[in-house]
C-alpha cells in the first residue's frame, strides 16, 4: 500500500478495510503479520486487509497520527471507525471487529 493507491484501495473501498501501519524493524508487527495474512484469506470478498510501511509512507503515517506501531485502523466508507494499538489481540477478535463493519 502506498500513498498513491491508498485513496482507491481504502478510502473509496465499498468493503470495510483494516489498515495495518507497521515497520520492518517492529517485533510486535512481525507477530501480528501472519494473523492478518490468514484473516485476509478468510475474509476475501467481505473485507480487505492492507499494510502500510510507515518508513516508506511517512505522509500517511503523519496524516493518521501514527505514534505507536502496529496501529490497526478500521475504515468504513472512507472513515476511521475503530483502532487498535499493539499486537495484543486475537484473530477472532479482529475478525469480529471487521465483520461488524461489513
Amino acid at each position: 500500500m502506498t500513498e498513491t493507491n491508498f485513496t482507491s484501495e481504502v478510502i473509496d473501498s465499498e468493503q470495510p478495510v483494516l489498515v495495518d501501519f507497521w515497520a520492518e524493524w517492529c517485533g510486535p508487527c512481525k507477530m501480528i503479520g501472519p494473523i492478518l495474512d490468514q484473516l485476509s484469506g478468510e475474509l476475501e470478498g467481505q473485507a480487505k486487509i492492507v499494510k502500510v510501511n510507515v518508513d516508506e509512507a511517512r505522509e500517511l503515517a503523519v496524516k493518521y497520527n501514527v505514534k505507536s506501531i502496529p496501529l490497526l485502523l478500521f475504515f468504513k466508507n472512507g472513515e476511521v471507525k475503530d483502532q487498535i494499538v499493539g499486537a495484543n489481540i486475537t484473530k477472532d477478535q479482529l475478525k469480529a471487529k471487521l465483520l461488524a463493519l461489513a
